[in-house]
C-alpha cells in the first residue's frame, strides 16, 4: 500500500511585508512546480514479537540530496528519535509526521486506533521529491555549456540531483549546495508530506474529485491538511510567519489574510512544541484554541485547530 500527494509552490503577487499584519490582504498564486511525497510500508509483514514493540521504524529518503535518514518512532508518546547522522535531519518532515499521527489518534475510535497501531508497526517509508524549479541548477547548466535561461533548466531531467560543494570530497560527509528560488519549498514539502500521511493513515480521503471546490465550501479533508501543515510548518520554523505559503500549497491561488499569531504562539507556550501524549493513559485531540480566522480567500473562512495534549482538559 502506498500513497502519493503533491503540493504547489507559490508566488506572492501583491501584499509584500504588509500581509504580516492583519487585516492587510495579499494575492498569492500557486505554481506548476510541485513537491511530491510518497508514503508506503517499510516492512511487508509483522514480526511475531512486534506486539510488544514500543517503537517502530521510519525511513526518510531524499533522492535529490542523496540522503537516507532513519528514525525510531515511539508508539506511546509519538516522538521521533533520529538514529542517523544529525546532518540529515529534516525538522519539517519530522513535525509533519508527528502531528499527522497525532491527528489520527485524535479522530479515531478504539477500533481504528488498534488498526493504526498495527499499521505503524510495519514502519513508514517516506520519499520526498521537488520539481527542479524550486532549486538553482546554475552549476549543472554552466557545465553543459548552456545559457542561463528557462529553456536550459527545462532540459534537465526531472528531480535532478542537487550539486555538492566542490570543497567537500568525502563520500561520508557530502554537503548539498541548496540554492533555492523562493517558491516556498519548505511549505510545499511539509504540505505534501502531511497530505500523503493523513491519506495513508486514513484520516482524510483525497482525490482529484473531492479536493475541488464545491460551490462556496472547501472540502473538510483539505481543511484538516491545512490545519496540520500550518501547525507543523510554524513549529519547525520556530516562529509564526505569514502562513500564505502553506495556505496556497493547500488551496491554490487566493486572496490571503494572515491568521492571528496568538492561535499558535499561545498553544506553543502552554503546551510546548511536541504533540506527544501517553496514548494508553491520556488523550490527544484536535483542540480549537481560538476561534480566530486563520485564512480568508474568495469563498471561505477557516478556524485554526492545533494539536494539543489534553491532560487536565477533561
Amino acid at each position: 500500500m502506498s500513497r502519493v500527494a503533491s503540493a504547489p509552490g507559490k508566488v506572492l503577487m501583491t501584499g509584500g511585508y504588509l500581509i504580516l499584519e492583519r487585516p492587510n490582504a495579499g494575492i498569492v498564486l500557486s505554481t506548476n512546480a510541485r513537491f511530491y511525497a510518497i508514503v508506503k510500508l517499510l516492512y511487508e509483514d509483522l514480526k511475531p514479537d512486534s506486539w510488544a514493540w514500543a517503537w517502530t521504524d521510519v525511513k526518510l529518503t531524499s533522492p535529490q540530496m542523496g540522503r537516507e535518514t532513519m528514525y525510531k518512532l515511539s508508539l506511546k508518546h509519538l516522538q521521533l528519535q533520529c538514529v542517523s547522522s544529525s546532518d540529515s535531519r529534516n525538522p519539517f518532515v519530522e513535525y509533519a509526521l508527528q502531528y499527522a499521527i497525532a491527528a489520527a489518534h485524535a479522530t479515531f475510535d478504539n477500533t481504528k486506533k488498534e488498526e493504526l497501531h498495527k499499521l505503524l508497526l510495519l514502519g513508514l517509508d517516506i520519499t520526498i521529491l521537488g520539481c527542479n524549479e524550486f532549486y538553482s541548477y546554475r552549476n549543472q547548466i554552466e557545465a553543459r555549456g548552456l545559457p542561463l535561461a528557462p529553456d536550459s533548466l527545462a532540459s534537465l531531467p526531472p528531480f535532478t540531483s542537487i550539486t555538492f560543494n566542490a570543497e567537500e570530497s568525502s563520500e561520508q560527509k557530502r554537503k548539498p549546495e541548496v540554492a533555492k528560488t523562493g517558491l516556498g519549498s519548505s511549505a510545499a514539502m511539509t504540505t505534501a508530506v502531511v497530505a500523503a500521511l493523513l491519506h495513508y493513515l486514513g484520516v482524510v480521503k483525497l482525490s482529484l474529485e473531492n479536493s475541488s471546490l464545491l460551490g462556496d465550501q472547501v472540502s473538510k479533508e483539505l481543511d484538516v491538511v491545512h490545519i496540520i501543515a500550518q501547525t507543523a510548518h510554524c513549529i519547525a520554523q520556530g516562529k509564526v510567519g505569514s502562513g500564505f505559503d502553506v495556505s496556497s500549497a493547500v488551496y491554490g491561488s487566493q486572496k490571503y489574510i494572515k491568521f492571528s499569531p496568538e492561535v499558535l504562539s499561545s498553544a506553543q507556550s502552554k503546551r510546548g512544541r511536541q504533540p506527544s501524549t501517553d496514548v494508553h493513559g491520556g488523550e490527544v485531540c484536535l483542540y480549537a484554541v481560538d476561534p480566530t480566522i486563520i485564512k480568508e480567500n474568495v469563498s471561505t473562512s477557516i478556524v485554526v485547530w492545533v494539536l494539543l495534549k489534553t491532560t487536565g482538559l477533561r
